[in-house]
């Protein structure tokens, strides 16, 4: 049901008087943007670490190897680390959205309800298995006790879907009918399964199983880079650089499609990461590039390329910034660029899997797969590179979205709490966060270079073993 707007205003349709300030809404903003970006790695590891430890349990189960075995009981414990950081800072985030944005969750609230409400109960589920998981490694049988892994998995994987379905409506609001200024005739399934949520959905758990699987290897390619060439640490490297690469490609695909339902939906956005300022066919792909009055300047200019992009000809029509007025703009600069990177670094991760699928080629009659130092080195910056990419998607997808909450309907002045001392409140926030962090390295420091996980009787050939 796509909401109809009866009277009123044609610039901020749900516009109010709010006495806001410029400091206090450029700190509900820091404060939120900030809370997001911490969550979303955490979470990110929440969706594709589970599934990165059962497939070293698998693998250990399979063969009998006692280091995938060990490997999978370390992952678990680091899961349920992350697990219960991530609870806090969803938590926090989940108070943040009604004490900064009372606008948009008073009015809001009985549209966008049910995915957060579906994802609460797919994180406790994702809670239960993860108790059963941890604390029954010996007391199940192996395939028994692996199956229990898979609701982790599977929760872990939905609760993403319904909270970035919560976001996608905010791109694409969907599900009720404002009347007089009124959210009336509301359709909550209608809200939840927007034009948005299949593109965005999608590109946010592929992104998960990138930046999770990445980022682990990024560890044991800096243990393997200081010489530990065992079996452990082989396995540690190449179980999630193997899922990150198979997940790259597809990725890049659901990226386009991503690109091109902004072409369609949210012509402003797509104008403002790709900084088309006038409407028109024969438009050039800019790499690069600073915002001018009337362009992007300084960028590398592909002829035709985004006309191209978009509908698979020069002559196709790219609507530009024009179209709008100058306060409903997104900051080009920052969103060009951020895209930019995203973009670029995705191709240096797919880069890096196709050097892998050439080293495994060439060393297909058997052995021992040889890994270069400088593979190594690149793979130890791929983690951290992911966890950019993925924090430049974010960004791409909220700033180009402003100065709206709700695409079209609600402004963020509208929504935020216009109550004073919310810089009180960022700056509490960013203690707190740091607090958090710095526990949160403590802890996972010391699950890898403490007291060993306890082992069955065959894993005690791997005792020595250490993540670095």
């Amino acid at each position: 049901m796509t909401p109809t707007l009866l009277n009123v205003p044609s610039t901020f349709v749900m516009s109010a008087v709010r006495q806001v300030s410029e400091g206090d809404l450029a700190a509900a903003r820091a404060q939120m943007g900030f809370s997001l970006a911490w969550h979303i790695v955490v979470a990110c590891l929440g969706v594709g670490l589970p599934a990165l430890t059962l497939l070293a349990e698998w693998y250990g189960i399979r063969t009998g190897d006692p280091a995938h075995r060990l490997l999978a009981r370390r992952w678990a414990r680091a899961m349920g680390v992350l697990f219960a950081v991530g609870a806090v800072s969803g938590t926090i985030l989940s108070f943040e959205m009604g004490l900064l944005w009372p606008g948009l969750m008073g009015r809001f609230g009985q549209v966008i309800g049910l995915p957060f409400a579906l994802e609460g109960i797919a994180f406790f589920v994702e809670a239960i298995f993860l108790g059963i998981y941890l604390y029954a490694w010996d007391r199940l049988s192996p395939r028994r006790h692996l199956l229990t892994g898979l609701p982790i998995v599977i929760a872990g994987t939905a609760s993403a879907f319904f909270v970035v379905c919560a976001n996608a409506w905010m791109n694409q609001p969907r599900g009720f009918t404002l009347r007089h200024g009124k959210v009336v005739a509301v359709d909550p399934w209608a809200a939840m399964l927007n034009p948005a949520s299949p593109p965005e959905t999608v590109h946010m758990i592929l992104a998960a199983f990138m930046v999770a699987s990445f980022l682990t290897a990024a560890v044991y390619a800096v243990a393997m880079l200081r010489g530990r060439r065992d079996t452990y640490h082989r396995a540690g490297f190449f179980i999630p650089f193997s899922l990150g690469a198979l997940v790259t490609p597809f990725q890049l695909f659901v990226g386009d499609w991503a690109a091109r339902f902004l072409a369609y939906y949210q012509p402003t956005k797509l104008a403002g990461i790709e900084g088309v300022y006038r409407t028109g066919s024969h438009v050039p792909l800019t790499i690069g590039g600073i915002a001018g009055s009337d362009g992007l300047k300084y960028g590398l200019e592909i002829p035709d390329g985004l006309s191209l992009l978009v509908g698979y000809s020069p002559g196709t029509v790219v609507k530009g910034l024009d179209r709008v007025p100058a306060a409903q703009r997104p900051p080009v600069t920052g969103v060009h660029w951020a895209f930019d990177l995203m973009v670029g670094i995705g191709f240096f991760l797919l880069a890096m899997g196709v050097w892998l699928l050439g080293l495994w080629w060439r060393r297909r009659t058997g052995g021992e797969l040889p890994l270069p130092r400088l593979f190594l080195m690149l793979a130890a910056v791929g983690g951290p590179a992911a966890v950019v990419a993925l924090e430049c998607g974010w960004t791409v997808t909220e700033l180009g979205r402003q100065p709206w909450i709700v695409w079209g309907v609600m402004s963020v002045r509208d929504a935020v709490n216009p109550a004073p001392g919310l810089m009180t409140g960022l700056w509490l926030v960013l203690l707190v966060y740091a607090a958090m962090t710095v526990a949160t390295v403590y802890v996972l420091r010391r699950l890898a270079r403490g007291t060993p996980v306890p082992r069955a009787p065959q894993e005690e050939d791997v005792t020595t073993y250490r993540v670095v």
